[in-house]
């Protein structure tokens, strides 16, 4: 009997189990280096812990790497989202949103006093299907926003296509996708608005915090108010705002980590081929589908797993590499339209694709502290699984 997917595993649980025969493969890796470690120190004992100089410093160096004309930072990615929709969306407005994505692309529309409307994805890239998208807008659909899914960049040529073609703003969440390029352009400078997450598990992590992006220097200011209370230059409320600022203790942790990102996204990027090789044929293990065109960033390395060809659900896969320390998560078991609160709110839709994938989902390891005997564990272990006792209940 297939297994099902538990409470403990409804979103972003690592499945480890301790094992003293083996070293601990974990799915992510978060750990600060000395300078970064220094550059927190320093700020600490400046007392200077709000939003301040390293925060300005950072917005810039954001920037200058990463190709964005303005970056205003704030307290987190979900922030970010709030922020971007506030900016472009009136009440009852609709925005189209890929179902398969984390919950705050779309409730950070419903924050905005708009209404996201779930998409179905591409079977292979996983990214918003546009062609479910375009039967999904109404006469209130004001928006799209296309998420770059562990870091795949979507087709910015055929989504700028389709806003236009609908008069559509497009919010870019790239929560997943710091660094990824399409046609040798980072995601970052795209328009009207980008937004990036700094959680603990991503590419450039400060534990907390997010970075909205812009061409549009009038729209960064009005950013920049409203992540402030809605407070102008002056130091009056103009509009609504929140108190969505980044102190600088995060500011500078990501400051000193930006020297090192590059080294990073390499070792990502290592990690991520060495996996597709090495699973390529495996009976039942399917990879994602990269965007032609695109550089990815490798936030996750996500698979897809066929019990009847690999002889092993999902659950079963992920059990069996726990016994032998090497962590994996679900992302994501479920697309946003299954989700109680929206099915509450919104009704039942089906989104048979987000479905399928999400009952199959599984990610493995990729991140940048992992070195190439560690893939070859898991990939080893991988093939281990295909056909054997794991796959027997």
């Amino acid at each position: 009997m297939r297994q099902q997917v538990s409470g403990s595993l409804m979103h972003k649980v690592e499945r480890m189990m301790d094992d003293d025969r083996t070293p601990a493969i974990a799915t992510s890796s978060c750990v600060p280096s000395a300078a970064e470690i220094s550059a927190v120190a320093a700020v600490l004992r400046s007392g200077l812990l709000r939003q301040g100089p390293s925060v300005e410093r950072l917005e810039r160096e954001f920037c200058a790497r990463f190709g964005a004309r303005h970056a205003v930072a704030c307290a987190s990615g979900t922030a970010a989202l709030h922020l971007a929709y506030q900016s472009l969306l009136c009440a009852g407005d609709e925005v189209l949103v890929p179902a398969l994505t984390f919950v705050a692309t779309a409730s950070m529309a419903i924050a905005a006093q708009a209404v996201p409307v779930a998409c179905d994805v591409d079977a292979d890239t996983w990214l918003i299907d546009l062609r479910d998208a375009e039967r999904r807008i109404t006469p209130r659909t004001r928006a799209i926003a296309p998420v770059h899914l562990f870091g795949n960049c979507c087709d910015r040529a055929a989504i700028e296509r389709f806003a236009r073609r609908h008069g559509l703003a497009v919010v870019w969440d790239a929560a997943q996708a710091h660094g990824a390029r399409w046609r040798g352009q980072d995601v970052a400078a795209w328009s009207p608005l980008v937004c990036f997450s700094f959680y603990a598990t991503k590419n450039l992590f400060t534990g907390e915090g997010g970075m909205v992006c812009t061409d549009d220097a009038a729209l960064a200011a009005a950013l920049r108010s409203r992540r402030s209370h809605g407070q102008d230059a002056d130091g009056r409320w103009q509009e609504l705002g929140f108190n969505y600022r980044l102190g600088d203790v995060p500011a500078a942790l990501g400051l000193a980590q930006l020297s090192r990102f590059d080294a990073m996204a390499e070792r990502r990027q290592r990690n991520a081929d060495r996996l597709r090789r090495g699973l390529a044929g495996i009976p039942g293990i399917r990879c994602q589908t990269i965007t032609i065109g695109c550089e990815p960033a490798w936030h996750r390395f996500c698979v897809t797993v066929d019990e009847d060809a690999l002889g092993v659900d999902r659950d079963g896969l992920a059990a069996h590499l726990a016994a032998r320390n090497i962590a994996t998560s679900v992302h994501y078991p479920r697309g946003i339209h299954q989700e109680p609160f929206f099915v509450r709110r919104f009704g039942c839709t089906s989104l048979p694709v987000s479905e399928r994938i999400g009952a199959r989902i599984l990610a493995l390891p990729v991140h940048h502290d992992l070195g190439d005997e560690d893939i070859d564990r898991i990939i080893s272990e991988v093939r281990r699984c295909h056909r054997s006792e794991c796959g027997r209940r």
